[in-house]
């Protein structure tokens, strides 16, 4: 039996070739600025159309969304294709002060992304205006006394999509992502609102929560929703039990460390008890690899809200989750600088949208 071996020079020169193809050679640490650099220069050179969207056929949000991740990756508002990302999410402005495409029944979703989008971009007050309004706009949609829900509701206080007639944990993660780009924080009634609903998808039986849902699994994690009879991407129990999963848990996670939920709240131990247990970066524990870069991107911003530079996980490992989340990226990422998932479930086979998503996840990252 013959051993093939590189010799050192050849080594070296391996080596070469991989760093000038944006990829770590074998053994070294994921180089963090290249990994940004290749994600933003694919969003740029290659998936931005000449009208200044990224998959228009989705509507603003994708577009919103990519513009964020650039901003918060070094990028100005200045630079001419920033620029004129900005102009062609702009253009879906509307009188209620909503920022959605024409009869889109995302209008929560795609207004909250353009908010986070143009309070990233917000330079000397230009865009106030358009922010006061969406602001109100989304607020609007949020389920409460005006669309004839009191706190006894399963929906009170939720967000969600239109088409759907109900809210859940995602819409209303995003809507709180939001108000806190807005600098909203606990003093604020909408988010207080919103805190009883993100409660209620809780597998948490508390005076927060009476639902008989919790009662069934009660493990600590987070489902999509308990609205309209109850929904979990993950699947339900024999029981009926709405099994948790990893991307609601930090959803859920972070929308109560905005809500201003302390750390040794009972709600808060038992999300990151959860989250302990099924700590993991190869999948979206619960999911597989639905949804995997939405996860990515939700347990970046969760863990750095949670705001501790390293994760103990249930058997006691400490991770440094910011090297390891680099790591786990770097190694998926395409020769040509983009992101994608082969489980194209909820958009990821779009690469405008993966790349998106990991880019947000790296501002969170930074060494």
């Amino acid at each position: 039996m013959t051993q093939s071996f590189v010799r050192p020079s050849q080594w070296a020169i391996f080596a070469a070739i991989l760093l000038a193809a944006g990829q770590p050679a074998l053994g070294a640490e994921p180089n963090y600025d290249q990994v940004v650099a290749n994600a933003k220069e694919y969003l740029l050179a290659r998936g931005q159309a000449a009208d200044g969207s990224y998959s228009a056929q989705a509507g603003p949000a994708v577009t919103g969304l990519v513009v964020t991740s650039l901003l918060r990756n070094g990028g100005s508002p200045d630079d001419p294709a920033i620029s004129k990302s900005l102009k062609y999410v702009e253009g879906f402005v509307h009188d209620d002060g909503g920022i959605y495409a024409p009869d889109s029944k995302y209008q929560n979703y795609e207004t909250c992304m353009a908010i986070m989008c143009f309070a990233e971009a917000n330079r000397g007050g230009k865009y106030d205006k358009l922010l006061a309004g969406a602001e109100a706009f989304v607020k609007k949609l949020q389920w409460d006394a005006d669309e004839g829900q009191d706190i006894a509701s399963a929906s009170y206080g939720g967000a969600g999509y239109g088409g759907h007639k109900r809210p859940d944990l995602s819409n209303t993660q995003f809507f709180l992502d939001a108000l806190k780009s807005l600098d909203r924080g606990p003093e604020d009634e909408a988010v207080q609102k919103a805190l009883v609903f993100v409660s209620r998808c809780q597998n948490l039986e508390s005076e927060h929560n009476a639902f008989p849902f919790a009662a069934k699994v009660n493990d600590g994690g987070f489902y999509y929703t308990i609205a309209a009879g109850g929904t979990s991407q993950a699947g339900a129990n024999d029981d009926g039990g709405l099994r948790s999963y990893a991307s609601m848990t930090y959803a859920g996670l972070k929308s109560m460390i905005y809500a201003g939920v302390k750390p040794d709240d009972p709600r808060v131990k038992a999300a990151v008890a959860w989250l302990q247990k099924n700590y993991d970066l190869q999948s979206n524990p619960g999911m597989g690899d639905a949804g995997l870069f939405y996860y990515y991107h939700t347990f970046a911003k969760s863990l750095d809200a949670y705001g501790e530079s390293t994760f103990t996980d249930a058997a006691g490992k400490a991770h440094d989750w910011r090297a390891e989340l680099v790591a786990a990226l770097a190694a998926k990422q395409k020769p040509d600088g983009s992101f994608i998932n082969e489980n194209a479930r909820w958009m990821e086979g779009d690469a405008n949208l993966v790349t998106g998503y990991a880019l947000l996840a790296l501002s969170y990252c930074k060494p």
